[in-house]
């Protein structure tokens, strides 16, 4: 992307999460513009030249961002762009970035908190407390199982690390074949991968964007090819696994449990079987909800708002075809 034509304004939306202040001190020489929503009445109330904008920091693919002629670059606040890319609203030549990378830590977190609750049946004590009873029982640990990652990016690679210092053996599936392994992480890929990550895994943890490629990736034929009592976790997207298929692998036994923050429809569904499942963990999609995420996510924003202003290359910009 080449520097910003002279002058060139930037519209800070809510979604950005940015002060106006700590824009123009990144962008010095550019109008900044805060309005309510990136919209022709909120620009107009708010005396913006919309011929001048350039840029528009925290956008959401609700957003129809056509009525800006001089827009070159949209930022969204959010790591996740499979919302924008199925909405279709960007206009054409305008560059997409996110924030991805501003939850991974706590994502992997929250990953590896499912994983021991599920290994140590923690909602048996959740459930036993409620009725003031002192159940002691036999449960798992994860030292010595293999975990395998479906999707080894900034969440996954975090994950890795955090596994490993747990004694877990770690593989993990990428999308850009690279090499054996990254370390001590044996890296597969393809078809063939996942076939294999599947079948030599005791957790499966979902950490990939949803992309056309991992739409459905996970459905009833890989979920049976997993091992007797394995876990899976997700905690990036829904719809990588199909949610029907996984409830009846649970039900029926072929599975020990599933943690689950990311769901093919959001809010879950009250009448989802999902909900009652005894060895399922069931999370609002907050597991990066968290207020280092949303400082991460600021500091991505100006950095490539700087990178902007210097005509230097920006990060995390998103390519259609791959999906992130």
């Amino acid at each position: 992307m080449s520097g910003p034509a002279a002058g060139a304004a930037i519209l800070v939306a809510p979604g950005s999460g940015l002060d106006a202040g700590a824009v123009r001190s990144a962008a010095p020489g550019h109008p900044v513009h805060e309005v309510t929503e990136p919209t022709p009445c909120a620009c107009a109330r708010g005396g913006v030249p919309l011929a001048d904008v350039g840029v528009v920091l925290g956008a959401s693919p609700r957003d129809d961002l056509s009525f800006l002629p001089g827009l070159r670059w949209v930022h969204s606040g959010a790591a996740g762009v499979d919302g924008w890319l199925a909405a279709g609203t960007l206009p054409d030549g305008v560059t997409l970035t996110s924030a991805a990378g501003n939850g991974a830590v706590p994502l992997a977190e929250h990953a590896l908190m499912l994983m021991l609750m599920l290994s140590r049946d923690a909602p048996r004590w959740t459930a036993a407390q409620r009725r003031h009873e002192w159940d002691r029982f036999t449960h798992g640990e994860l030292a010595g199982a293999t975990l395998g990652v479906v999707g080894y990016g900034n969440s996954g690679r975090d994950l890795a690390r955090k596994a490993q210092a747990c004694h877990m053996r770690v593989q993990a599936l990428r999308h850009t074949p690279s090499g054996p392994s990254d370390g001590d992480v044996r890296l597969l890929y393809g078809a063939d991968g996942l076939r294999e990550l599947l079948t030599t895994s005791d957790h499966v943890v979902v950490t990939a964007p949803l992309t056309p490629a991992t739409r459905g990736l996970i459905g009833a034929d890989e979920l049976a090819l997993l091992r007797p009592g394995a876990f899976v976790v997700v905690v990036s997207r829904g719809g990588i696994v199909d949610d029907d298929a996984l409830a009846d692998a649970v039900r029926a036994g072929r599975l020990g449990g599933a943690g689950l923050d990311a769901h093919a429809t959001e809010p879950l569904s009250r009448e989802s079987p999902l909900w009652d499942l005894p060895n399922v963990v069931v999370t609002p999609h907050n597991g990066a909800t968290t207020r280092e995420t949303a400082e991460r996510g600021r500091g991505i924003a100006l950095d490539n708002v700087a990178r902007w202003v210097s005509g230097r290359p920006l990060r995390n910009v998103v390519d259609p075809e791959r999906g992130y």
